[in-house]
């Protein structure tokens, strides 16, 4: 996966056709769908972020939603959006050769499908991703959905040649506004994905994993359930310290994952950003500014151990 490129043109013609047709953006789900699509059931998969002749220098984005209660309108924000989002990232050279996965987030202990993961791709094959996912609407009412066996998926389940060729991280984003459970549960685990341990996983065991491969950030939009709420805000900051963002506005999303990429890979400062933004027109700066000065104008580059069959003499990679 991750081969062709994104066109904007073709999206726009998908969309006048389903306006045309009064077809939804998310049939699947709409035609009332019960189970997970074929092409993002997570179980017994390894999802690939990969270099190839068309993009050599693949920068894995994983965008991963809750789809319970009020966040349903998340993914609905998304594919409106996606322009936006592969516009900042390509024309504005944010990020090499981005290769882009979603996937979907309910509740383990009661939801039909709790978890639904897509392909990396660079084409405009994520917005059929997108429309795959079973926007379910569950949850189990008690403040909590199953992040961490999304963040056992992404930890686990995962294979990018970003890391294993040039030690360099992926970036993951976490769109939500609950707790995770306290721990990875080994019955779940096999009965969602496949094989894994026979025993629970501490949540901070699987956070400290994640974040070795992945740049992870939680985002808490407004208009969810418990958008504002401190608990879930200290709850995340506890694991992911800065990286845990609150946004004044939902459809702020795509922009603030696109700078968040920006200032990750150090073509942008904020303010660049922004301008960047005001250039195009967004109604999205002063939520995105908000959000993100709490990551500052650069990133702190950081020394990580690559893998030993990497290739690399000296072990070492500077951010």
């Amino acid at each position: 996966m991750g081969s062709g490129i994104w066109s904007t043109d073709v999206y726009d013609a998908a969309d006048r056709y389903r306006r045309a047709t009064g077809t939804s953006a998310f049939s699947y789900s709409d035609s009332g769908a019960r189970k997970v699509h074929p092409a993002l059931d997570p179980h017994g998969v390894v999802r690939e972020s990969r270099d190839s002749a068309e993009h050599p220098q693949s920068t894995p984005i994983a965008v991963l939603f809750d789809v319970t209660g009020s966040m349903g309108q998340v993914p609905r924000t998304l594919q409106a959006k996606l322009p936006q989002l592969l516009g900042l990232l390509l024309r504005q050279g944010y990020a090499r050769d981005p290769q882009i996965m979603f996937g979907a987030i309910g509740d383990a202990t009661c939801d039909r499908v709790p978890l639904q993961v897509g392909q990396f791709e660079s084409d405009n094959r994520m917005d059929d991703d997108l429309g795959r996912i079973v926007l379910e609407g569950g949850g189990g009412g008690q403040m909590s959905e199953s992040y961490e066996l999304a963040l056992y998926f992404m930890a686990r389940h995962t294979a990018t040649d970003r890391w294993e060729k040039r030690g360099r991280r992926g970036y993951l984003f976490v769109i939500g506004d609950e707790l995770a459970y306290p721990k990875v549960k080994a019955a779940e685990v096999a009965r969602l994905l496949g094989g894994g341990s026979r025993e629970d996983l501490p949540l901070r065991q699987i956070v400290d994993e994640v974040t070795r491969r992945w740049d992870t950030y939680y985002l808490l939009p407004a208009g969810s359930h418990y958008a504002g709420n401190h608990k879930v805000l200290d709850f995340w900051r506890g694991l992911l310290g800065q990286n845990a963002l609150e946004l004044d506005d939902l459809d702020a999303v795509c922009e603030t994952i696109a700078l968040t990429v920006g200032l990750g890979e150090e073509a942008i400062d904020l303010d660049a950003g922004l301008r960047d933004l005001d250039r195009a027109g967004s109604t999205a700066t002063g939520t995105v500014s908000k959000a993100l000065v709490r990551l500052g104008g650069a990133r702190r580059a950081e020394t990580v151990e690559l893998p030993a069959n990497s290739g690399n003499a000296s072990g070492v990679v500077r951010l």
